[in-house]
């Protein structure tokens, strides 16, 4: 479990987070939502350590981000795995040595284990006899699926992925979902997703928060999501009006 509890963010006179408090559960595929510029990966990166909040604080499991050493920091680092949005895979690496590069950073393994744990997470996500093939041999879902691979190479508690379907056609953005949605119930991960895909929002969200103005504006369940009277949340989520329709149907109306 994560928990941020009243943390702003500015970048010099621009403040792009205002007094953010959200709890993000483990084993639960969480959603953060918004429009673009709205904060959310500034949020992820806050979360993550990439950037110092300027107040507020973050929590792994009670344990305040903001309280720790040096030391007990970069242990945590090596809890938490992360897909980019362009899956960031090294093009002088072949696919297996992308995987095996967490765990030649940071893991106590021999190479055989090494090579042993790579091919256990590229049989997760269903590749199969690709090892040797470098990334632009690969298509943007191949990539999408080994870069979720080396994510969950070093058995994370905690999964931050980023615009997971960007680039994708619809086909391969289900794919990438369900794995995400399965990797996060059979390793019991911690896992935030920042995206504007609502198709993905509504397959696989367990729990939503969306930001805009600057603050957390509303939270809760897929479920309850096309229920909510929140203007702001309805406008973003059912935009156009083909989705205005849909969210009549939805709601019965």
């Amino acid at each position: 479990m994560i928990e941020v509890r009243g943390l702003y963010k500015s970048f010099g006179k621009v403040e792009v987070l205002h007094n953010i408090n959200a709890t993000f559960k483990k084993g639960k595929v969480n959603q953060v939502i918004g429009k673009s510029g709205s904060g959310k990966s500034v949020l992820a990166k806050c979360i993550v350590g990439l950037l110092p909040p300027d107040k507020g604080e973050v929590l792994y499991n009670g344990e305040s981000f903001q309280g720790m050493s040096k030391e007990r920091r970069k242990e945590l680092r090596q809890e938490i795995g992360m897909l980019f949005q362009g899956s960031a895979l090294f093009d002088s690496l072949t696919v297996l040595e992308n995987v095996m590069f967490p765990l030649r950073m940071f893991a106590t393994m021999t190479v055989p284990q090494m090579r042993e744990r790579a091919d256990f997470c590229l049989k997760r996500v269903n590749i199969t006899g690709q090892d040797r093939k470098y990334p632009a041999e690969l298509s943007g879902g191949m990539q999408k699926r080994v870069g979720i691979a080396r994510a969950i190479a070093m058995q994370p508690k905690y999964l931050f992925v980023d615009e997971p379907n960007s680039g994708l056609d619809p086909q391969t953005s289900i794919v990438i979902d369900n794995l995400i949605r399965e990797i996060t119930g059979e390793f019991n991960t911690t896992t935030l997703v920042i995206t504007h895909d609502m198709n993905s929002l509504m397959g696989i969200a367990d729990e939503v928060f969306f930001i805009h103005n600057r603050q957390l504006w509303w939270q809760g369940t897929r479920e309850s999501l096309v229920k909510s009277d929140n203007e702001e949340l309805q406008e973003f989520i059912f935009a156009g009006s083909l989705m205005r329709q849909v969210r009549k149907a939805l709601r019965g109306e």
